[in-house]
């Protein structure tokens, strides 16, 4: 993973909703619609979080109907993981700071 891209998923993660989002599905799939229900905010809010989730990589959407279905990439979130790990402050892995 590159700097740009990490810091596109950053970015995305400055928001508790978002961050909130990502937590819940990483429990598995779930339609918009129970997204709206947990979080109780408009519609227009929920697409443009996950618009951002989905435009840095985070999650994939699926349509069925006129519902969109979220779902984590779990290949990109390993890879931010990694990105994340590889950042040391103490030349050491696991260092203390």
């Amino acid at each position: 993973m590159n700097e740009m891209d990490a810091a596109a998923i950053c970015k995305a993660l400055g928001d508790s909703n978002r961050l909130q989002i990502m937590k819940r599905l990483s429990t598995g799939e779930i339609c918009a619609c129970k997204l709206l229900e947990q979080f109780r905010i408009t519609q227009p809010t929920l697409s443009h979080h996950m618009k951002v989730l989905c435009e840095c990589g985070l999650v994939t959407a699926r349509k069925e109907g006129k519902w969109s279905h979220y779902s984590l990439n779990r290949k990109t979130l390993c890879s931010f993981g990694k990105f994340v790990a590889s950042l040391s402050c103490c030349g050491e892995e696991g260092g203390d700071l």
